[in-house]
């Protein structure tokens, strides 16, 4: 800036640069960015974002609606006193939510904010995704004639989200979770809906970079790794279900699409699948990435490492009994 606090001294030359570098990078870079393998990159992180756009949304505005509208009275009454009784209850309450992993983040965050034991909000967040009944719709839809697949994905996801919410209330440790501190809930004298802008901004602004970010990461997977591995590892039962455990959390699909993914992987058995389905909505690229852009680094890394055990314990577990 000039000394007078005006515009620079030389203004039109950065004017003339800001608008010639950026259209000569695109040019330099136009041949490059033809390439299939660069295009099918760009395809798969635009499909991602888009898809999970939405729910993403969607999420924003429950957490946003949350802190303006609904008093912390609510949850004390609606969820048990005891936090080991809360956690199941909070689980079974993810069936409110349609929307996907990324809508379930803000939310969760929301809830701490509120004075909801943090160990109800993770089962919340993490069973949301799985059991809500758009999910297991397109799962029926895309398992005609299995019913026990939906079933099995209910049961395990459930199960999944009351054993973490319960391992948080053990061994989770404050030091570990550092939710954003902005969910102070209605102020008086101020505007409920200028609350509800100022954190539906706030918290979509702050997550849809992550989101992005993780996006790109599941496309960079999903170009480099040949198709032929797949068909590598589903001869073995336990290493089809590590395969498809970890593709879940490289592939990061929104849950309302993985069972058609899932059932497109004929080559697998059932209890392999099925863990695709379970850890797919509750640790994936995009996931961990707004996990950590919402509770921290530490938080992210080791709630994401113990999730994804206890889903291939569980899925396993249920998919021997019901599959």
């Amino acid at each position: 800036m000039s000394e007078g606090g005006g515009w620079p001294r030389h203004w039109p030359l950065l004017l003339l640069g800001a608008a010639v570098v950026p259209g000569f990078v695109l040019f330099a870079a136009g041949r490059w960015m033809d390439a299939p393998a660069v295009q099918a990159w760009r395809t798969v992180c635009l499909a991602i974002s888009v898809q999970a756009l939405p729910f993403l949304l969607l999420g924003t505005a429950l957490s946003g609606a949350i802190n303006a509208f609904v008093p912390a009275s609510v949850f004390s009454k609606v969820l048990p006193k005891r936090p080991a009784l809360a956690v199941p209850v909070a689980g079974v309450a993810g069936v409110v939510l349609p929307g996907c992993e990324c809508a379930s983040v803000p939310v969760a965050n929301s809830l701490i904010g509120r004075g909801v034991t943090p160990a109800a909000a993770f089962a919340f967040l993490l069973s949301a995704p799985a059991v809500n009944p758009v999910v297991l719709t397109a799962t029926a839809i895309a398992f005609p004639g299995s019913p026990e697949m939906v079933v099995a994905r209910l049961v395990a996801s459930l199960v999944v989200a009351a054993v973490m919410g319960w391992l948080w209330l053990w061994l989770g440790k404050e030091k570990w979770l550092r939710p954003t501190v902005r969910h102070t809930g209605h102020q008086p004298g101020r505007s409920r809906w200028e609350e509800f802008r100022l954190g539906f901004q706030h918290d979509f602004l702050h997550a849809g970079g992550f989101l992005v970010v993780g996006a790109m990461a599941a496309a960079t997977f999903n170009v480099a790794v040949p198709r032929s591995v797949l068909e590598t590892f589903s001869g073995s039962p336990w290493l089809s279900v590590l395969f498809l455990a970890a593709l879940a959390v490289l592939l990061s699909v929104c849950s309302e699409a993985d069972a058609f993914v899932a059932a497109s992987l004929t080559g697998f058995s059932p209890t392999a699948r099925l863990a695709f389905m379970v850890i797919g909505p509750m640790v994936d690229l995009k996931l961990i990435a707004l996990q950590t852009g919402t509770f921290g680094r530490a938080f992210a890394v080791r709630f994401s490492a113990a999730t994804a055990v206890v889903a291939i314990i569980c899925s396993v577990l249920v998919g021997g009994v019901l599959l």
